[in-house]
């Protein structure tokens, strides 16, 4: 009897064994026929993901001029905003040519000198001058010029030794012509009018003087500033906001 419990055993031992060695058979000889097939399917992949990889490098490169590309357009966009700037600070600072709607004051004595037949030479006031400003400024006035001198905020305008100066420049002789550019001819028009009944034809004419307007024009030209430009009380500001 227990010889016949040896003999299953055993038997049952050699069956086991007998099945896990063809199990394993097959598992050998299996992935050589798999490895030959993922080869070439490993190939193909390869093939495939060096495409993918031109494609993104392509990609890269094209995104890379683009963005080159964008570099460059902003910083010429940043440099035209700033010489935009500059320009625009250059005008407000009287220091540009201007031209366009507006008139032109002529200043000249109410007498002419009977025995030479020409403009009598005589010096206007430079409160007549100041007062004459003041009242454009208030008509809407944007430049102003007088005997050619470009006014701006800084311009001075005073009497030394009974001689009038705009910034240093004598005005010795008459007639003086007063060019004003306004928005456009809509107010040159308004201006003609205003000056037409203005205050300052009254006063010039009290001291002497006829205060002639001319028509609108839309080609009034004011010069540009020529003068240096003084800058007080006005510190460059150190890096880092502090002064």
């Amino acid at each position: 009897m227990d010889r016949l419990k040896s003999r299953l055993s055993f038997t049952l031992i050699a069956v086991i064994l007998g099945f896990m060695l063809a199990i394993q058979f097959q598992t050998v000889k299996k992935p050589e026929e798999r490895d030959t097939r993922d080869i070439w399917q490993l190939r193909e992949a390869l093939l495939k993901e060096k495409e993918i990889q031109a494609n993104l490098i392509t990609e890269i490169r094209s995104n890379e001029e683009k963005l080159a590309a964008y570099e460059s357009s902003r910083e010429q966009s940043k440099e035209k905003t700033l010489r935009d700037t500059l320009q625009e600070l250059k005008i407000e600072a009287g220091l540009t040519e201007i031209s366009g709607a507006g008139i032109t004051l002529v200043i000249e004595p109410v007498l002419e000198d009977p025995g030479i037949g020409s403009v009598t030479k005589h010096t206007v006031p430079s409160e007549l001058l100041r007062r004459l400003l003041n009242e454009l400024n208030m008509y809407q006035a944007k430049y102003v010029s007088i005997d050619g001198q470009r006014i701006i905020n800084t311009t001075v305008i005073r009497e030394i030794q009974s001689e009038t100066k705009i910034d240093g420049h004598s005005i010795k002789s008459l007639p003086i012509e007063v060019k004003v550019v306004v928005n456009d001819m809509e107010g040159a028009e308004k201006l003609y009018n205003n000056m037409q009944v203005s205050k300052s034809r009254d006063e010039f004419f009290i001291e002497g003087f006829r205060l002639n307007v001319s028509t609108p024009s839309p080609s009034i030209t004011v010069p540009a500033y020529e003068n240096p430009i003084r800058i007080r009380y006005m510190e460059p500001v150190k890096e880092g906001g502090g002064s």
